[in-house]
């Protein structure tokens, strides 16, 4: 076995080949063929199911955060300062880290297309609720039910595509999945920009609910039914088993981590992005802070690339890469001024969907089995740093402000970096234990 076979040196890849997944040699006939069948590049069902995956997308994260662009002009109607209309973001994104792991489960039983379709069909009828609010805690209780059902749609994604995708081109799959999350998350927060600076904050949100809807329907429409899904266990001991499985894990821990703390910085960033624009000395209007968000789609373009980048640098080298230029748009983002503020967001979102898009499609392909239950615990450290970096950023932008919420990020990011060096002493310690066959 080589060094590039070892659990620790699947954290990121040690070389440019794990982009490929190693064919055991005990492998059955039965199993080749199962594995040929699957989608690829080009092949049958991979267009339409590429477009379904992005539209859930695109409906997931333009639901999730709909309320992110809108927090001055919630903190205006309510009376309320940023920390506390933060938690209109952090209740949906806690919800599903909270949701994530039971929905997989259902997931395992009941099959991942199913659980996707109705996932979004309960959060976009909730959506519909939420302009209607007639108070921060109703909002709050509502973002929360909204981010619970929308559990289902990540926890059951990364599992179908690995089940129904072929191993090479797994990352560039998933990748195009992160690309709809960040379509969501733009296209969300524009639209939301300039409907509420019109209208105000409630039409936005209902706006994006419509869409929202539109997105599910073609999801539906559009989705291949699984060929490879075998139903699981309900059993709360197997589930048990499972999860104690996964986080004993080293590898997958360290994953986990990195996309909790990628996401830390993020959702402090975008979090309380709205307040500093809106303040003196910017001042900018509504529309133009909610226009801001197009830097998602760099955001687009880094997840949907990723799996070339591994296979360039290696995955460590690729988490490294996303590092760095997530902390070097922290700091470039320092100054009053408009055009710094501008390419800081650009390298952040960059950095950070790069580095989503390689840590979730390596969980991916490191778990052999419970594939729903690995993504889950994924998703659900993913979104507890979300909610982490919305009150822990908007707290500190409330004491220290922008730079603040520029230190937060800051540790963050260092801790991506020494995990990753943790990860890449593992691969060396394991590859001198293992004998190098003839």
């Amino acid at each position: 076995m080589s060094p590039a076979d070892t659990g620790a040196s699947a954290v990121v890849g040690a070389a440019p080949q794990p982009l490929a997944e190693p064919q055991s040699p005990a492998e059955s006939p039965a199993e080749q063929r199962a594995a040929d069948s699957r989608m690829t590049p080009g092949g049958p069902g991979y267009r339409r199911m590429s477009l379904a995956l992005f539209l859930a997308g695109v409906a997931t994260f333009a639901l999730l955060y709909s309320t992110q662009a809108l927090l001055p002009l919630i903190s205006a109607e309510y009376g309320v300062a940023a920390s506390e209309a933060s938690w209109t973001v952090a209740a949906a994104t806690g919800g599903l880290a909270l949701f994530v792991l039971p929905m997989s489960a259902l997931s395992e039983r009941f099959g991942r297309r199913t659980v996707m379709t109705a996932s979004l069909a309960v959060a976009v009828a909730v959506g519909l609720l939420v302009p209607f609010a007639p108070s921060l805690g109703a909002l709050v209780v509502l973002r929360a039910l909204q981010g619970a059902a929308l559990a289902g749609v990540p926890a059951s994604a990364q599992a179908y595509l690995a089940e129904e995708v072929r191993p090479k081109a797994l990352v560039t799959a998933i990748g195009l999945f992160v690309a709809g999350n960040s379509v969501g998350g733009m296209s969300g927060r524009v639209v939301t920009g300039w409907v509420a600076q019109e209208w105000g904050w409630r039409p936005a949100v209902a706006v994006v609910g419509v869409v929202a809807v539109l997105c599910a329907v073609a999801f539906r429409m559009l989705l291949p039914v699984p060929r490879h899904f075998t139903p699981g266990s309900l059993r709360p001991r197997v589930l048990a088993g499972t999860v104690r499985d996964h986080l004993s894990d080293p590898l997958l821990r360290r994953l986990y981590a990195i996309g909790a703390l990628f996401m830390t910085v993020f959702g402090g960033v975008y979090t309380v992005i709205g307040y500093r624009l809106t303040e003196a000395p910017f001042s900018l209007p509504q529309g133009i802070v909610g226009s801001i968000f197009l830097v998602y789609l760099v955001g687009t373009v880094s997840a949907s690339t990723a799996g070339r980048l591994v296979s360039r640098l290696g995955r460590r080298g690729a988490l490294y890469l996303a590092g760095a230029t997530t902390a070097a748009g922290l700091l470039l983002s320092l100054p009053d001024s408009v055009v710094p503020v501008l390419l800081g967001l650009v390298l952040i979102t960059a950095g950070f969907f790069a580095g989503h898009a390689v840590a979730s499609s390596a969980v991916s392909r490191t778990a052999v089995h419970g594939r729903a239950q690995a993504s889950a615990l994924y998703q659900s450290a993913y979104y507890i740093g979300s909610s982490v970096g919305s009150t822990v950023g908007a707290t500190a932008f409330h004491a220290e402000g922008w730079s603040g919420t520029v230190g937060v990020g800051l540790l963050a990011v260092l801790g991506v970096a020494a995990i990753t060096v943790l990860g890449s002493r593992a691969a060396r310690v394991a590859a001198r234990r293992t004998p190098v066959s003839a």
